[in-house]
C-alpha cells in the first residue's frame, strides 16, 4: 500500500495485548488505511496473534495485515528488527515503530508520515509534545534518561527514548542491524545513536503519549538499567573517539 507514493508498514510488538491490539488496528484503519501492518507476537498466552490474524481475514480495508509468531519471549529489540527484516525484504519504503496498548496515536501517524526524513520521532518532550495519565515518576524517569542520553551522546534529540517512529528502509539498509542487541529505552536510544552516526536526517514531530488503560507495562528495572549501562559505553566511546580527533587534529597543524 502507499502513503504519499511510499509503501509503509507498521510494526507492531505484542506479548499479551489481546484487550488492546483490537482497537489499535481499527484506529490503523480509520487514520491510515493505506498502511499495511506486521504484529511481531512473542507466543503470547492470551491468544494475541489468534485475534489478528481472525481479524486479518475480516479486514476490507485493502491493507495487509499480517502476523510473525514467534517462539517465546524474546523481548522488544528483537521483535523490531525481524520486524525491519520483514518489510525490507517486501521492499516497503518506510517502516513505523508503534506500540500495541494505545499509547500511541494513531491519529498522530499521519504526521510523522508527512515527514521527508530518515527518521521521524514522534516526540513527547518538545513543544507541542504531551504525556497523558503518567504519574510524575515515570515523567521524571524519561526526562531523565533521555537529559542522560542528549549529554553523554550528543544526540541533539529531546526524546531518544521514544517507540513511535518512523524509518526510511533505505536508512535502516545502511545501519549494521545485526550488531543491535539492546531492549526498551535502549534499543531505541542505540537506534538513534546509529542512525545519526550514519549521517541520518532526523526529526522530531510532536505527539501526545497516552499511558495505556489495559493490560500490563513491559517496562521493568532490568530494562532501565541495561539502557543506563549502555548509553554510558557509548558515551565513553563518543568522547574517547572525540578526543582521540582533537590529538590527530593538533598534530597536524603544527
Amino acid at each position: 500500500m502507499t502513503t504519499s507514493r511510499r509503501r509503509v508498514l507498521v510494526v507492531i510488538p505484542t506479548y499479551d495485548e489481546a484487550l488492546t491490539i483490537g482497537v489499535t488496528l481499527d484506529l490503523l484503519a480509520e487514520h491510515v488505511p493505506e498502511a499495511d501492518v506486521l504484529v511481531v507476537d512473542d507466543a503470547s498466552p492470551d491468544g494475541t496473534a489468534d485475534l489478528v490474524e481472525r481479524m486479518a481475514a475480516e479486514d476490507a480495508t485493502g491493507r495487509q495485515v499480517a502476523v510473525l509468531r514467534r517462539t517465546g519471549k524474546l523481548g522488544l529489540g528483537t521483535a523490531y528488527l525481524v520486524g525491519f527484516d520483514w518489510a525490507l525484504g517486501h521492499e516497503y519504503d518506510t517502516v513505523v515503530e508503534m506500540d500495541a496498548d494505545g499509547s500511541h496515536r494513531a491519529q498522530d501517524l499521519p504526521s510523522l508520515l508527512a515527514v521527508e526524513a530518515d527518521l521521524v520521532i514522534g516526540s513527547r518532550w518538545m513543544p507541542g509534545g504531551r504525556v497523558v495519565n503518567w504519574p510524575k515518576h515515570r515523567e521524571v524517569l524519561s526526562r531523565g534518561a533521555n537529559l542522560y542520553a542528549r549529554v553523554l551522546l550528543g544526540l541533539g534529540v529531546k526524546d531518544a527514548t521514544a517507540g513511535f517512529r518512523t524509518y526510511a528502509s533505505d536508512l535502516l539498509r545502511r545501519l549494521p542491524l545485526t550488531e543491535v542487541a539492546s531492549q526498551g529505552y535502549g534499543f531505541q536510544v542505540d537506534m538513534t545513536w546509529r542512525a545519526r552516526q550514519a549521517g541520518a536526517r532526523i526529526v522530531e514531530v510532536p505527539i501526545v503519549f497516552v499511558e495505556r488503560t489495559a493490560g500490563a507495562s513491559k517496562m521493568n528495572r532490568g530494562i532501565i538499567v541495561e539502557a543506563m549501562v549502555s548509553v554510558a559505553r557509548w558515551g565513553a566511546t563518543h568522547r574517547a573517539h572525540q578526543i582521540a580527533g582533537l590529538f590527530r587534529g593538533g598534530r597536524g597543524s603544527r
